[in-house]
């Protein structure tokens, strides 16, 4: 069975993207621990982390280092942190989160957030990607 990230990937299930190539993607969480907080996603189903063909976790990285350099410039964080938790959805998945102070890193934060927050949101880091020469289908 398609994992929920594969039915967002397929459309098959509404997303809001900020990337968008033939092995990863970006989307914006649906619970947010701060504004700006997303995930970087392998198309490819791979449950844990560390199965990640190398190539393609390099790939996942890269599409990471693209897409926090969009939130710094969105929300002017003292870092971006990236997680792996992996507990959530069993299809490997990059939380990328501004962050300002370790605490921020708290899984207990999140708050579901509504479908026009999102979009709002990932409207702004899109239009950061493409000042940077990026655009949602093509960048990278």
């Amino acid at each position: 069975m398609a994992s929920i990230f594969t039915k967002i990937i397929n459309g098959d299930l509404p997303g809001h993207f900020l990337w968008r190539d033939d092995r990863a993607v970006a989307i914006m969480t649906i619970a947010p621990i701060k504004p700006g907080h997303c995930l970087v996603i392998p198309v490819e189903e791979v449950d844990h982390w560390d199965d990640v063909p190398p190539d393609l976790a390099a790939h996942l990285m890269h599409v990471a280092q693209k897409v926090a350099k969009g939130l710094k410039a969105v929300y002017s964080p003292k870092r971006v942190g990236v997680m792996v938790a992996g507990l959530e959805v069993p299809h490997t998945h990059l939380h990328l989160i501004p962050v300002d102070a370790l605490t921020d890193l708290d899984f207990s934060l999140q708050k579901s957030a509504e479908a026009e927050e999102l979009a709002a949101e990932a409207k702004k880091i899109r239009a950061a990607l493409a000042d940077m020469g990026c655009s949602e289908a093509e960048c990278g």
